[in-house]
């Protein structure tokens, strides 16, 4: 029988832990109306893409409504165009009372009338002149006199006119206006229908996995109804529990190592996301959220994974050959003999990270053990043996984790009394 000694290494420092993976995003896609289900044209298991349809609601009553929406929108957009012609209005032109043709027509007529005004003043006031160096008669002067103010009052009354059909342009224009707030009003109605069409297609809130479609094609949901669940997995959460002693080594930004049962000696690179600033009191953990890119879709939802979370610095790592550690199905512990005073000890260990032959011990044995390497299944815990101890190993000093096959220990051999 054979024994080795266990390595002392530096390793990087790190924290272990337990925890589950969850899907960075879940939603419950629920419906945005009640209604019977006509398709579901997706399984659990499809990728969809977001604003993928997932399932259609029955639409003939949406239909119907938006039709008759739209026909009175038509007729609201008839309403506006025949109140702008009233004034000249042009679609999409500004309102210019001075460009309403009424109000030119008015306009120029009033500036005849002023013009005209005008010259049947001087008229009167040449006239004057005549009468008094005597070069006309009294009469002709009362005649011109007479015809300017005529001509004045044509004025006037051409002014008012002017302003009346200002007046009676901006009245018209409040008509169009009016006809614009009912069109604006129909297109709420018809943007709504539409809406409530569009309701009918259920579709995916993001990119990602089906993972549950509980109805079917005929069903009649309501507005709490689970249409479907959606997972984000590609990246994908793993929620950590660490020991709260640990709380002040741990930070967003370190790097995570995750295992998993499903993928034996596969490891699985993450970052630290997210820190929960508070200790669960039961368990006196908090918990760690870590990223995975998870790009081949290996780690799913729900899974246990083992993490290791690498923090600044390094630390004595104790190391074994994989061949020397027990492991005992009732219990799924591992251990190893340790060989201690002529008699064989079961020592329980909790394993760390494998390199290449040599498992990290991260409890159960200390530094320097003498272990027991073969014939195992032949020990048991106290029984007297006989060895030559082995001498002492060297404690290695590369930085970081040792390289693959880097701690194996040096052999004795070691005999049953």
């Amino acid at each position: 029988m054979t024994t080795v000694l266990a390595a002392t290494r530096e390793v990087s420092a790190t924290v272990q832990a337990t925890g589950s993976f969850v899907a960075k995003d879940s939603s419950d896609v629920a419906p945005e109306i009640a209604g019977r289900i006509v398709e579901t044209p997706v399984n659990v298991g499809d990728f969809v893409k977001e604003g993928q349809v997932i399932a259609q609601m029955e639409n003939r009553d949406a239909t119907l409504k938006l039709e008759q929406a739209a026909a009175a929108e038509k007729q609201a957009e008839a309403a506006v165009r025949q109140a702008e012609s009233r004034i000249g209005l042009g679609q999409n032109q500004d309102f210019d009372v001075s460009n309403v043709p009424e109000v030119l027509s008015a306009k120029a007529a009033y500036e005849s009338a002023v013009a005209q005004a005008k010259l049947a003043e001087a008229d009167a006031k040449r006239y004057e002149n005549l009468v008094n160096t005597g070069d006309v008669s009294r009469s002709a002067y009362d005649k011109a006199r007479t015809q300017a103010d005529t001509a004045d009052a044509q004025a006037n009354a051409a002014r008012q006119q002017y302003e009346a059909t200002q007046n009676n342009a901006r009245q018209n224009y409040q008509g169009v206006a009016t006809s614009q707030a009912s069109l604006a009003g129909v297109r709420a109605q018809t943007a709504l229908a539409r809406k409530a069409l569009e309701d009918t297609l259920i579709r995916a809130p993001f990119s990602g996995y089906v993972s549950a479609r509980p109805v079917a094609a005929g069903e009649y949901v309501a507005l709490t109804a689970k249409i479907a669940t959606v997972l984000r997995i590609t990246p994908i959460k793993l929620e950590i529990q660490v020991p709260e002693a640990n709380a002040p080594q741990v930070r967003v930004g370190l790097t995570v190592q995750a295992n998993v049962p499903g993928y034996p000696g596969r490891d699985f690179p993450g970052k630290v996301t997210a820190v929960n600033p508070a200790v669960e009191q039961n368990s006196r953990t908090f918990t760690v959220e870590a990223e995975f890119p998870n790009q081949d879709l290996a780690l799913k939802p729900g899974m246990f994974a083992t993490a290791r979370i690498f923090l600044p610095g390094m630390s004595q790592g104790i190391f074994l050959p994989r061949q020397v550690i027990l492991t005992d199905p009732s219990t799924n512990s591992s251990q190893v003999f340790v060989i201690r005073d002529g008699k064989a000890h079961l020592a329980v260990v909790q394993l760390g990270e494998q390199t290449g032959d040599s498992v990290r011990i991260l409890s159960g044995v200390s530094g320097d053990s003498v272990v027991a390497s073969n014939h195992l299944q032949d020990l048991y815990d106290g029984q007297a043996v006989r060895s030559e101890t082995p001498p002492k190993s060297e404690t290695g000093n590369s930085p970081g984790r040792p390289p693959a096959g880097a701690v194996r220990g040096l052999a004795g051999k070691v005999t049953r009394a």
